[in-house]
Order: structure tokens, then C-alpha cells, then sequence
């Protein structure tokens, strides 16, 4: 819709497929995945929150973690499902705006999280006797409220330089929610600008966490190659091994979808990869963690033993 001839007022999502045959199987799959991302990832929220065996560090990242993922599939997935059911696959401007924002915030913190999960696990890893004095709650409390600003910064910016943009013709977004790359795909005017700036500030963020991640397992390697038991090296890696699978799915997808050439660009196959960082890999990751932690598992053991007590 364009008022004037000239700005539009609203988008039309196109969703993941144009067949309307896949339509009832594209939103059942997606009904299912979401509610099993909130509902995993509530859980892990609710017991790093109330559980006192996850009373440490790594679990207060952990449940931020899940926080982050429940806010990120909720700015794109309800708006998605309620297209299928109504028929009506529109948002307004200032919605996509607000999607944009909402959505690219907590991808934003998440990659820094990441990075200091990998330094949390070095410092438990290297210091575990001073583990708890090094990285206490206040700790904790200050980085999550430092990254979410740096977050909220990244993602103002991306904000900002995609809807400076006029957008006056085609309003179909070639996409399963209001992403970066489709929308400047829209604009009647020169985008160069702008794909400088995703391009310098996902490098910069990105590639910056990414060095930083490496760093710290270098040296939690070079750490865990001094245990002598064997035993304790391999709980020393298990200790890793979910937030590494983690790390590996997210940095994988985004990579892909943002650092490339222009000429590469396709987005019918980035809906794919946007699909796997902005819903699967979140739906996994309370299940990743839960599988490979006998704490988590024990601690829903004990919360279920408590709710059905009660």
C-alpha cells in the first residue's frame, strides 16, 4: 500500500514459499518449532532462576541465553503464523521497523554472550578455585546489561540505515520477516551506503566475537592438554561441547547470510540459513544444553519431583 503514490505504509511478507499448497505444512512445522523453542527455552530460564544447584555463572548465561531466544523468535514467528491463518501477510512500516529493531537486538547480544560464555568456561577451566571470586553475580549482572547496550547500538544502527531508505514501489518482501537484505532489495534508491555499514558493522561485531571466541579456547586447549587424568580432561571438554556445537551452528548461518559478496547474494536460499539461525538454532539450544548436562537434567528431575509434590 502506498499513500501518494509514493511511501509505503506497509509490507507484504511473502513467507517462506509462494505455493499455497505448502502453506498448511510450512505453518504447522512452524507452529510446532516455535512452541517447542519457547516452551525449552522457558524452562532453562525458570530453572537457572530458581534452581539452586545452577546458582553459578555459567547458568546465569545460560538462562540470558534462553531469554534472548524467546525474544528473537517472538519478533518474527507470531507475525509469521497469525499471515497463515488470516490470509492477510501485511505489517505495517513502523512494525517492520519494530521488527527489524526487536529482531536484530538479541542476535546482536547473542553473539557477544557467546564470547563471554567461551571466557567463562577458560576462567572455570584455568582458575576453578577462583573461579567464583573472578566471575561473581555482580560480574555477571554488569556484563549482561554492557552487552545488551552494545547490542541495542548494533542494532539501532541497522535500524536506522535501512529504513533512511525511501520505499516507494514494489512492497513485497521476498522473505519470512522483515530482514536487512529483502528490504533493501525494495529500495528505490542507491543501497551502497548501507551495505557498507551491514557489512563493517556484522565484520566488526562478528568477526570481533569470533577472534575473541577462538582466543579463549586456544586457551582452555592448551589448559585441558596439561590436566594429566584422563578423566579430568574429558570433563573439561564436556563442559565445552554444547556451547561449541552453539557457537559453531550461529557463527556458520550468519557468516553466510552477511559476510559475502553482493554478487552471491540469493534470497530465496537465505531464507533457508536465516530460517536455521533465527529459529532452529534457538529451538536447539535448550535441548543441546539439557542433553549434554547432567546439572540441567537434574535440576528439571528435581523441578518436576517439586511441581507434582506441590
Amino acid at each position: 500500500m502506498k499513500t501518494n503514490g509514493s511511501f509505503v505504509t506497509e509490507f507484504i511478507i511473502l513467507g517462506l514459499s509462494i505455493r499455497p499448497e505448502l502453506e498448511t505444512f510450512i505453518f504447522i512445522s512452524f507452529l510446532i518449532i516455535y512452541t517447542v523453542a519457547i516452551t525449552g527455552n522457558l524452562i532453562i530460564l525458570i530453572l537457572t532462576n530458581i534452581d539452586p544447584g545452577l546458582n553459578t555463572p555459567m547458568y546465569f548465561f545460560l538462562g540470558f541465553l534462553s531469554f534472548l531466544d524467546i525474544f528473537s523468535t517472538s519478533a518474527t514467528l507470531p507475525k509469521m503464523l497469525t499471515g497463515y491463518v488470516s490470509k492477510k501477510k501485511t505489517i505495517s512500516y513502523y512494525g517492520c521497523v519494530a521488527q527489524l529493531f526487536f529482531f536484530t537486538w538479541p542476535m546482536g547480544v547473542e553473539l557477544l554472550l557467546l564470547t563471554v560464555m567461551a571466557y567463562d568456561r577458560y576462567v572455570a577451566i584455568r582458575n576453578p578455585l577462583r573461579y567464583a571470586a573472578i566471575i561473581n553475580r555482580r560480574v555477571c549482572i554488569y556484563v549482561a546489561i554492557i552487552i545488551s547496550f552494545i547490542g541495542s547500538m548494533n542494532s539501532m544502527t541497522h535500524t536506522y540505515f535501512t529504513f533512511r531508505l525511501p520505499y516507494c514501489n514494489d512492497n513485497r518482501i521476498n522473505h519470512f520477516f522483515c530482514e536487512i537484505m529483502p528490504l533493501l532489495k525494495l529500495a528505490c534508491a542507491d543501497t551502497y551506503l548501507n551495505e557498507i555499514v551491514v557489512f563493517t558493522a556484522d565484520a566488526i561485531l562478528g568477526m570481533f566475537c569470533f577472534f575473541l571466541t577462538c582466543i579463549s579456547y586456544v586457551f582452555i586447549i592448551n589448559t585441558i592438554m596439561k590436566i594429566r587424568s584422563a578423566e579430568g580432561k574429558r570433563k573439561a571438554f564436556s563442559t565445552c561441547a554444547s556451547h561449541i556445537t552453539i557457537v559453531s551452528m550461529y557463527y556458520g548461518a550468519v557468516i553466510f547470510t552477511y559476510i559475502r559478496p553482493r554478487s552471491s547474494l540469493s534470497l530465496e536460499r537465505d531464507k533457508i540459513v536465516s530460517a536455521l539461525y533465527a529459529v532452529i538454532t534457538p529451538t536447539l539450544n535448550p535441548i543441546i544444553y539439557s542433553l549434554r548436562n547432567n546439572e540441567v537434567k537434574n535440576a528439571f528431575q528435581r523441578f518436576v519431583r517439586n511441581t507434582l509434590h506441590k
